[in-house]
């Protein structure tokens, strides 16, 4: 069971956290939809379930990792394009060939060092995938990974796509 509830603006106080149906804090709150709503959750697969409609539908693992691979490969490209907006004139042409080019291949600098980060999904390099990792300054990097539920979450997370959070007990 999850509530997805409207999120007030910054200058209010944060909403009172819903219960679940036991009458507990749910586990799992995430800040998402930029910012608008807040979703609570149990499991991490019901936060992603919000993410990705029919996601807690779907039977098979492998048809949700699939989902994950799709939600990280949207938030890719949004991401990218946000990152780069008004920042590509500090790019060399290379560079912004890399930023721009389609994502139907993943981008597969050896190195990278340009003035935008670049936005990459974990499944295709090393060692989930076949790519190697460019190499490079971290903080120019931002992985955003699906391998599981959660992992995908705290991706996002870090990433600044969503904020999430977890209780110590469940």
């Amino acid at each position: 069971m999850t509530m997805i509830i409207r999120n007030l603006s910054a200058a209010e106080p944060p909403p009172a956290a819903p219960v679940n149906a036991q009458g507990r804090p749910y586990r799992y709150e995430m800040i998402h939809a930029g910012g608008a709503l807040r979703g609570y959750a149990d499991e991490p697969a019901e936060l992603v379930g919000m993410l990705v409609p029919g996601y807690t539908g779907l039977g098979a693992d492998d048809e949700r990792a699939a989902a994950r691979v799709l939600l990280a490969l949207d938030t890719q490209v949004r991401l990218q394009a946000q990152l780069a907006a008004g920042r590509l004139g500090a790019c060399g042409e290379a560079e912004r060939a890399v930023l721009l080019g389609g994502r139907h291949e993943p981008p597969s600098p050896a190195h990278w060092t340009a003035p935008v980060p670049l936005v990459l999904v974990a499944s295709f390099y090393r060692p989930a995938g076949t790519l190697p990792r460019p190499s490079g300054p971290a903080e120019l990097q931002v992985w955003l990974d699906p391998a599981d539920d959660w992992t995908l979450l705290t991706s996002l997370h870090t990433a600044g796509v969503i904020t999430v959070g977890a209780r110590d007990t469940p």
